[in-house]
């Protein structure tokens, strides 16, 4: 809780910047906060506390994604101080991004439906006005608009879900809808069209299939670094959310919503990787593969048992240090003008560090071992097998081939002889070299032990 309150006075802080004239500071005090909420969530662990009557639950499992969900933030801002530094308005972006960061641990931390709307907004707002923060560019303006019109569609589902749950159950209270659901309830229609509704409105918000239209083009139109932002830090707070809600209440009724969730999440795996194979530009090509890793992690939903909190926590570890990586040298190719995966022809020949390192990235993404993607996938696979999933598996294995097919189309392009027009292609800025290696260091590191955050939540 103590990690919460810090980020949203953060937040309050950076709004103030402005008025205060105190912007050159900014950015250190904000890296100084988020460090310091990454302390008191080590502090609190094992705590496992209630606040404000039972709405807000911070167990290991909060505890541990909001640590994830802090940590990418700090990594964020080796490349996202360019993004503030740069524009007149940085104190207001700062603002945006904290707020979005304490939706995200709301979130993540509900015991209670209406704390979980409440943070769920709070992260949804900041993001329509991010993802249309680049005024003078006409891709940003579409794409804020886009986000904004189809997930207040989506908040409307979601909303509606949750009325008919309090409508059958009597509360917003996770326990007490738990007690309710498994002592039977004189109206089971109106929890099944309520976890249906629920479930339209989650499924938009993690970007799976047939809810993920807006990611392309939102993904595209939105700067780089909100894109990076949306793809790591929002995705794993769904996620989280959406495992926390699922487990807590509604296992009652799993044989009604479990089959779907595993056909979206076949539909998500092959509908990903299958339109990411077409793309030539390195934006749209990630925006397509996130639709891809949505459906993985859909699997531990799927299977649902003691091994799934921990792959869900082990693959959004490892699937946002790959996108941090790879956005970070996507978001230095694009100052060039060009988000083409050809951009990045000859520079791992030029700079093999570079080179090096991006390889790391795409390896994990598309879950080659020794890196942190193919462990992540693994404990998956085996979760699901384990609850006799064996087609959803196999569909999943084929699905990661063709991902690693268009991957390797990056390190093909990385390490190609360029042409003499292509050779004026320049290396990338330091702190984006820092991030990049940084991340690949992480992801190694957790292939090597990925026992160690599998297992924290076990």
């Amino acid at each position: 809780m103590k990690a919460l309150i810090i980020i949203s006075l953060l937040g309050v802080v950076a709004m103030m910047a402005e008025v205060l004239r105190f912007k050159k500071l900014l950015l250190p005090l904000i890296a100084l906060g988020l460090m310091a909420a990454l302390v008191t969530i080590v502090m609190d662990w094992n705590s496992d506390m209630r606040y404000f009557n039972d709405m807000v639950w911070f167990n290991n499992y909060a505890l541990a994604f909001s640590g994830l969900v802090t940590l990418i933030t700090l990594l964020w801002l080796f490349i996202g101080h360019d993004y503030f530094m740069a524009e007149s308005n940085r104190a207001e972006h700062a603002a945006l991004i904290l707020f979005c960061l304490a939706g995200a641990m709301a979130m993540i931390s509900f015991a209670d439906l209406t704390m979980f709307f409440i943070g769920l907004e709070i992260l949804s707002i900041s993001l329509y006005a991010l993802a249309s923060s680049n005024k003078k560019e006409l891709r940003s303006n579409e794409a804020g608009l886009k986000y904004f019109l189809m997930g207040s569609f989506a908040t409307g589902f979601l909303l509606f879900g949750i009325a008919l749950i309090y409508g059958a159950c009597g509360s917003f209270n996770l326990v007490e809808i738990h007690t309710a659901l498994s002592k039977g309830v004189s109206s089971p229609v109106f929890v099944k069209a309520g976890v249906l509704l629920i479930m339209v409105g989650l499924l938009f918000k993690v970007s799976a299939v047939p809810f993920h239209f807006w990611a392309p083009d939102v993904y595209e139109g939105a700067p780089t670094l909100v894109t990076t932002f949306m793809a790591t830090v929002v995705k794993t707070a769904a996620f989280a959310a959406f495992y926390r809600l699922f487990s807590s209440c509604f296992l009652s009724f799993a044989e009604y919503w479990v089959p779907v969730v595993a056909v979206v999440s076949a539909l998500s795996m092959l509908a990903g990787n299958i339109l990411a194979v077409y793309q030539t530009s390195f934006k749209r090509m990630l925006a397509y593969s996130s639709i891809a890793h949505a459906g993985y992690l859909l699997m531990a939903l799927v299977a649902m048992n003691e091994v799934s909190a921990g792959a869900i926590l082990l693959y959004a570890a490892a699937y946002s240090l790959g996108s941090l990586g790879a956005f970070a040298c996507l978001h230095a190719v694009s100052q060039q003008g060009n988000e083409q995966i050809a951009a990045l022809n000859g520079l791992g020949r030029r700079q093999p560090v570079i080179g090096l390192f991006l390889s790391i990235i795409i390896f994990s993404l598309a879950g080659i071992p020794p890196v942190a993607g193919f462990f992540a996938k693994y404990y998956l696979f085996y979760g699901a097998l384990m609850e006799g999933y064996t087609w959803l598996v196999l569909l999943a294995v084929l699905s990661s081939l063709i991902g690693v097919f268009y991957y390797f189309r990056v390190i093909y392009a990385l390490f190609k002889e360029e042409s003499e027009a292509e050779s004026g292609n320049t290396g990338i800025h330091a702190s984006n070299l820092v991030l990049l290696v940084l991340t690949a260091l992480l992801s190694l590191g957790l292939g090597l032990f990925p026992a160690w955050i599998q297992g924290l939540i076990l």
